[in-house]
Protein backbone atom coordinates (compact mmCIF):
# COMPACT_ATOMS: atom_id res chain seq x y z
CA UNK A 1 0.00 0.00 0.00
CA UNK A 2 1.32 3.15 -1.03
CA UNK A 3 0.95 5.85 1.76
CA UNK A 4 2.67 6.45 4.83
CA UNK A 5 1.13 5.42 7.60
CA UNK A 6 -0.69 1.70 7.50
CA UNK A 7 -4.56 3.30 7.00
CA UNK A 8 -7.20 2.43 5.41
CA UNK A 9 -10.30 4.88 6.28
CA UNK A 10 -13.34 2.59 6.25
CA UNK A 11 -15.88 3.75 3.52
CA UNK A 12 -19.32 3.88 5.19
CA UNK A 13 -21.49 4.47 2.54
CA UNK A 14 -22.85 8.06 3.25
CA UNK A 15 -20.47 9.29 5.21
CA UNK A 16 -17.62 9.75 2.57
CA UNK A 17 -16.41 12.46 -0.36
CA UNK A 18 -14.14 13.53 -2.51
CA UNK A 19 -13.19 15.94 0.41
CA UNK A 20 -12.91 13.61 3.34
CA UNK A 21 -11.21 10.77 1.35
CA UNK A 22 -8.67 13.42 -0.09
CA UNK A 23 -7.62 14.73 3.44
CA UNK A 24 -7.60 11.20 4.67
CA UNK A 25 -4.68 10.39 1.05
CA UNK A 26 -3.23 13.98 1.24
CA UNK A 27 -2.13 13.19 5.16
CA UNK A 28 -0.87 9.48 4.29
CA UNK A 29 -3.28 7.39 5.00
CA UNK A 30 -5.28 5.63 1.98
CA UNK A 31 -9.16 6.80 1.27
CA UNK A 32 -11.61 4.70 0.62
CA UNK A 33 -15.07 6.68 -1.37
CA UNK A 34 -18.02 4.43 -0.40
CA UNK A 35 -20.71 3.10 -2.44
CA UNK A 36 -22.55 6.45 -2.22
CA UNK A 37 -19.84 9.15 -1.61
CA UNK A 38 -21.25 12.83 -2.16
CA UNK A 39 -24.43 11.78 -2.83
CA UNK A 40 -27.86 12.19 -1.06
CA UNK A 41 -29.75 10.11 -2.57
CA UNK A 42 -29.96 6.46 -3.88
CA UNK A 43 -30.09 5.12 -7.41
CA UNK A 44 -30.81 1.92 -8.22
CA UNK A 45 -29.72 1.96 -11.91
CA UNK A 46 -25.89 0.83 -12.44
CA UNK A 47 -24.82 2.78 -15.07
CA UNK A 48 -26.35 6.14 -13.38
CA UNK A 49 -24.68 4.58 -9.73
CA UNK A 50 -20.87 3.98 -11.68
CA UNK A 51 -21.09 7.40 -13.56
CA UNK A 52 -21.49 9.18 -10.29
CA UNK A 53 -18.79 7.37 -8.80
CA UNK A 54 -16.99 8.93 -11.97
CA UNK A 55 -17.60 12.18 -10.64
CA UNK A 56 -16.69 11.63 -7.35
CA UNK A 57 -13.08 9.78 -7.94
CA UNK A 58 -12.51 12.61 -10.23
CA UNK A 59 -13.70 15.09 -7.95
CA UNK A 60 -10.75 13.52 -5.23
CA UNK A 61 -8.12 13.39 -8.02
CA UNK A 62 -8.80 17.45 -8.00
CA UNK A 63 -7.35 17.40 -4.52
CA UNK A 64 -4.77 15.23 -4.40
CA UNK A 65 -2.41 13.50 -6.27
CA UNK A 66 -1.89 10.63 -3.10
CA UNK A 67 -3.44 7.08 -3.89
CA UNK A 68 -7.13 6.28 -2.91
CA UNK A 69 -9.78 3.56 -3.25
CA UNK A 70 -13.22 2.61 -4.18
CA UNK A 71 -15.22 -0.03 -1.94
CA UNK A 72 -17.60 -2.52 -3.22
CA UNK A 73 -20.29 -4.64 -1.76
CA UNK A 74 -19.84 -8.27 -2.30
CA UNK A 75 -22.87 -10.53 -1.79
CA UNK A 76 -21.12 -13.77 -3.31
CA UNK A 77 -23.54 -14.47 -5.88
CA UNK A 78 -22.48 -17.92 -5.84
CA UNK A 79 -19.05 -17.23 -5.82
CA UNK A 80 -18.83 -17.11 -9.74
CA UNK A 81 -20.55 -13.90 -10.69
CA UNK A 82 -20.90 -10.48 -10.66
CA UNK A 83 -23.63 -8.30 -10.50
CA UNK A 84 -24.34 -5.71 -13.24
CA UNK A 85 -23.36 -3.03 -10.58
CA UNK A 86 -20.19 -4.12 -10.15
CA UNK A 87 -19.36 -4.56 -13.63
CA UNK A 88 -20.18 -0.86 -13.83
CA UNK A 89 -18.02 0.08 -11.30
CA UNK A 90 -15.13 -1.91 -12.42
CA UNK A 91 -15.20 -0.27 -15.87
CA UNK A 92 -15.41 3.26 -14.68
CA UNK A 93 -12.63 2.79 -12.19
CA UNK A 94 -10.66 0.86 -14.93
CA UNK A 95 -10.91 3.83 -16.73
CA UNK A 96 -10.47 6.31 -14.09
CA UNK A 97 -7.27 4.48 -13.51
CA UNK A 98 -8.09 3.32 -9.49
CA UNK A 99 -5.76 0.44 -8.38
CA UNK A 100 -7.32 0.39 -4.96
CA UNK A 101 -10.59 -1.77 -4.10
CA UNK A 102 -12.17 -2.68 -0.75
CA UNK A 103 -14.23 -5.25 -0.85
CA UNK A 104 -16.55 -6.03 2.09
CA UNK A 105 -19.09 -8.71 2.06
CA UNK A 106 -18.53 -12.81 0.54
CA UNK A 107 -15.70 -13.85 -1.56
CA UNK A 108 -16.30 -13.89 -5.17
CA UNK A 109 -13.93 -15.40 -7.24
CA UNK A 110 -14.87 -13.35 -10.58
CA UNK A 111 -15.03 -10.53 -8.94
CA UNK A 112 -11.14 -10.92 -7.14
CA UNK A 113 -10.33 -12.49 -10.93
CA UNK A 114 -11.97 -9.19 -12.90
CA UNK A 115 -9.55 -7.16 -9.95
CA UNK A 116 -6.80 -9.00 -10.63
CA UNK A 117 -6.60 -8.84 -14.34
CA UNK A 118 -6.48 -5.11 -14.24
CA UNK A 119 -3.57 -5.05 -12.16
CA UNK A 120 -5.58 -3.70 -9.10
CA UNK A 121 -5.29 -4.55 -5.34
CA UNK A 122 -7.75 -6.20 -3.38
CA UNK A 123 -8.32 -5.14 0.72
CA UNK A 124 -10.95 -7.60 1.34
CA UNK A 125 -12.93 -7.16 4.71
CA UNK A 126 -15.11 -10.08 5.50
CA UNK A 127 -18.56 -9.02 7.71
CA UNK A 128 -17.57 -11.93 9.70
CA UNK A 129 -14.22 -12.85 9.63
CA UNK A 130 -13.10 -16.73 10.15
CA UNK A 131 -9.79 -18.15 9.29
CA UNK A 132 -11.63 -20.17 6.27
CA UNK A 133 -12.60 -17.06 4.50
CA UNK A 134 -9.31 -15.74 5.31
CA UNK A 135 -7.73 -18.30 3.72
CA UNK A 136 -10.02 -18.68 1.27
CA UNK A 137 -9.50 -14.86 0.29
CA UNK A 138 -6.05 -15.21 0.17
CA UNK A 139 -5.91 -18.09 -2.17
CA UNK A 140 -7.87 -16.16 -4.42
CA UNK A 141 -5.81 -13.22 -5.04
CA UNK A 142 -6.28 -10.75 -1.64
CA UNK A 143 -3.36 -8.89 -1.10
CA UNK A 144 -4.75 -7.26 2.52
CA UNK A 145 -7.17 -8.70 4.82
CA UNK A 146 -8.94 -6.78 7.37
CA UNK A 147 -9.98 -8.67 10.67
CA UNK A 148 -13.54 -6.75 12.17
CA UNK A 149 -14.43 -7.14 15.66
CA UNK A 150 -17.49 -6.86 17.31
CA UNK A 151 -16.49 -3.11 18.52
CA UNK A 152 -17.16 -1.60 14.73
CA UNK A 153 -19.75 0.60 14.32
CA UNK A 154 -22.13 -0.35 11.03
CA UNK A 155 -23.23 -4.09 10.44
CA UNK A 156 -21.96 -5.88 13.27
CA UNK A 157 -20.05 -9.83 12.43
CA UNK A 158 -22.42 -12.31 13.22
CA UNK A 159 -20.08 -13.50 16.13
CA UNK A 160 -19.47 -11.10 19.17
CA UNK A 161 -16.21 -11.41 19.40
CA UNK A 162 -13.39 -8.13 20.25
CA UNK A 163 -11.82 -6.94 17.94
CA UNK A 164 -8.20 -8.24 20.01
CA UNK A 165 -9.88 -11.50 20.18
CA UNK A 166 -10.25 -11.53 16.26
CA UNK A 167 -7.01 -9.65 15.30
CA UNK A 168 -4.31 -12.56 16.55
CA UNK A 169 -6.29 -15.22 15.33
CA UNK A 170 -6.93 -13.94 12.00
CA UNK A 171 -3.05 -13.17 12.26
CA UNK A 172 -1.87 -16.48 12.64
CA UNK A 173 -3.76 -17.78 9.80
CA UNK A 174 -3.05 -15.92 7.16
CA UNK A 175 0.72 -15.44 5.34
CA UNK A 176 -0.12 -11.86 3.77
CA UNK A 177 -0.94 -8.45 6.01
CA UNK A 178 -3.63 -8.16 8.07
CA UNK A 179 -5.17 -4.86 9.17
CA UNK A 180 -7.58 -4.40 12.63
CA UNK A 181 -10.85 -2.64 12.15
CA UNK A 182 -13.05 -2.54 14.88
CA UNK A 183 -13.00 0.23 18.05
CA UNK A 184 -10.25 1.91 17.09
CA UNK A 185 -10.50 6.19 18.03
CA UNK A 186 -6.48 6.63 19.41
CA UNK A 187 -2.70 5.96 19.17
CA UNK A 188 -3.60 3.57 22.34
CA UNK A 189 -5.73 1.88 19.70
CA UNK A 190 -3.67 1.45 16.71
CA UNK A 191 -0.42 0.48 19.43
CA UNK A 192 -2.70 -2.21 20.79
CA UNK A 193 -3.43 -3.36 16.86
CA UNK A 194 -0.02 -3.91 16.23
CA UNK A 195 1.13 -5.39 19.11
CA UNK A 196 -1.38 -8.33 18.68
CA UNK A 197 0.22 -8.74 15.01
CA UNK A 198 -2.22 -6.31 12.58
CA UNK A 199 0.39 -4.50 9.89
CA UNK A 200 -2.15 -1.60 10.22
CA UNK A 201 -5.65 -0.36 11.17
CA UNK A 202 -8.78 0.24 9.25
CA UNK A 203 -11.00 3.37 10.92
CA UNK A 204 -14.58 4.42 10.33
CA UNK A 205 -16.42 5.61 13.31
CA UNK A 206 -13.64 8.06 14.32
CA UNK A 207 -13.32 9.77 10.95
CA UNK A 208 -16.75 11.09 11.17
CA UNK A 209 -16.33 13.06 13.35
CA UNK A 210 -13.64 15.04 11.62
CA UNK A 211 -14.10 18.59 9.92
CA UNK A 212 -13.68 17.46 6.09
CA UNK A 213 -16.32 14.60 6.96
CA UNK A 214 -19.48 15.21 4.93
CA UNK A 215 -21.93 14.10 7.99
CA UNK A 216 -24.07 16.80 9.61
CA UNK A 217 -22.79 18.68 12.41
CA UNK A 218 -25.47 17.92 14.68
CA UNK A 219 -24.03 13.94 13.93
CA UNK A 220 -20.70 14.58 14.47
CA UNK A 221 -21.91 16.78 18.28
CA UNK A 222 -23.98 13.88 18.70
CA UNK A 223 -21.07 11.27 18.86
CA UNK A 224 -18.67 13.55 21.05
CA UNK A 225 -21.35 13.69 23.07
CA UNK A 226 -22.26 10.18 23.41
CA UNK A 227 -20.71 7.08 25.51
CA UNK A 228 -20.98 3.49 25.46
CA UNK A 229 -23.73 3.91 27.78
CA UNK A 230 -25.82 6.00 25.39
CA UNK A 231 -26.02 2.69 23.06
CA UNK A 232 -27.77 -0.30 22.42
CA UNK A 233 -27.31 -3.37 20.12
CA UNK A 234 -30.97 -2.33 17.52
CA UNK A 235 -31.02 -5.69 16.11
CA UNK A 236 -28.75 -8.99 16.16
CA UNK A 237 -25.87 -6.91 13.89
CA UNK A 238 -27.24 -3.74 14.54
CA UNK A 239 -25.89 -1.44 17.11
CA UNK A 240 -26.87 2.36 17.68
CA UNK A 241 -26.64 5.27 19.77
CA UNK A 242 -30.10 5.82 21.22
CA UNK A 243 -32.15 8.16 19.28
CA UNK A 244 -35.45 8.15 19.18
CA UNK A 245 -35.58 6.37 16.07
CA UNK A 246 -33.28 3.87 17.64
CA UNK A 247 -34.98 3.40 21.00
CA UNK A 248 -38.46 2.75 19.08
CA UNK A 249 -36.36 -0.21 16.76
CA UNK A 250 -35.01 -1.07 19.69
CA UNK A 251 -38.73 -1.49 21.17
CA UNK A 252 -39.43 -3.82 18.42
CA UNK A 253 -36.47 -5.53 18.31
CA UNK A 254 -36.62 -6.57 21.96
CA UNK A 255 -40.51 -7.88 21.15
CA UNK A 256 -39.12 -9.94 18.41
CA UNK A 257 -40.80 -7.87 15.72
CA UNK A 258 -39.76 -7.12 12.17
CA UNK A 259 -37.80 -3.48 12.17
CA UNK A 260 -36.00 -3.59 9.02
CA UNK A 261 -38.38 -1.12 7.40
CA UNK A 262 -37.34 1.17 10.56
CA UNK A 263 -33.74 0.82 9.72
CA UNK A 264 -34.21 1.57 5.95
CA UNK A 265 -32.57 4.83 4.87
CA UNK A 266 -31.87 5.31 8.73
CA UNK A 267 -28.27 5.32 7.99
CA UNK A 268 -28.28 8.73 5.62
CA UNK A 269 -31.39 10.04 7.77
CA UNK A 270 -29.48 10.34 11.06
CA UNK A 271 -26.01 10.33 9.72
CA UNK A 272 -25.62 12.02 6.57
CA UNK A 273 -28.65 14.48 6.99
CA UNK A 274 -28.02 15.07 10.94
CA UNK A 275 -32.00 14.60 11.49
CA UNK A 276 -31.04 12.72 14.95
CA UNK A 277 -34.66 11.92 16.40
CA UNK A 278 -35.03 10.39 12.92
CA UNK A 279 -32.50 8.38 12.13
CA UNK A 280 -29.95 5.97 13.13
CA UNK A 281 -26.20 6.92 14.69
CA UNK A 282 -24.35 3.40 14.66
CA UNK A 283 -20.86 3.79 15.74
CA UNK A 284 -17.68 1.42 17.69
CA UNK A 285 -18.02 1.04 21.23
CA UNK A 286 -15.22 3.42 22.16
CA UNK A 287 -16.65 6.71 21.82
CA UNK A 288 -15.92 7.63 24.89
CA UNK A 289 -12.72 8.81 23.97
CA UNK A 290 -13.88 10.91 21.09
CA UNK A 291 -14.09 14.39 22.79
CA UNK A 292 -13.33 16.41 19.30
CA UNK A 293 -14.13 17.13 15.80
CA UNK A 294 -10.46 17.77 14.54
CA UNK A 295 -8.90 18.16 10.99
CA UNK A 296 -8.00 14.72 9.31
CA UNK A 297 -4.57 15.64 9.18
CA UNK A 298 -4.16 16.56 13.10
CA UNK A 299 -6.28 13.03 13.52
CA UNK A 300 -3.96 11.17 11.58
CA UNK A 301 -1.44 12.76 13.30
CA UNK A 302 -2.66 11.89 16.88
CA UNK A 303 -3.47 8.01 15.82
CA UNK A 304 0.58 7.71 15.03
CA UNK A 305 2.36 10.13 17.48
CA UNK A 306 5.35 8.06 18.57
CA UNK A 307 5.41 5.45 15.85
CA UNK A 308 8.05 5.29 13.15
CA UNK A 309 7.26 4.54 9.68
Amino acid sequence: MNTKYPLIQGPMSWNTDARLVAAVANAGGLGVLGPNAGQTVLTRNPKETAERMRSEIRKTKKLTSQSFGINIISTGEQNDKVNPFFEALLKVAGEEEVKYYVIIGEVNKTLFDKIKDSGGVIIFRPVTPTPKIMQEAQSLGADLLVATGYDEGGGLPSKSLGTFTTIPTMVDSVSIPVLAAGGINDSRGVNAALALGAEGVFIGTRFIATQESPSAIETKTAIVNSGYEDMDLIGDTLRSILTKKAQTILRKYKNNEDTSSDVLGGFRTGMLEGKIDEGIISVNTGVDIIKDIPSVNELIERLFENQAF
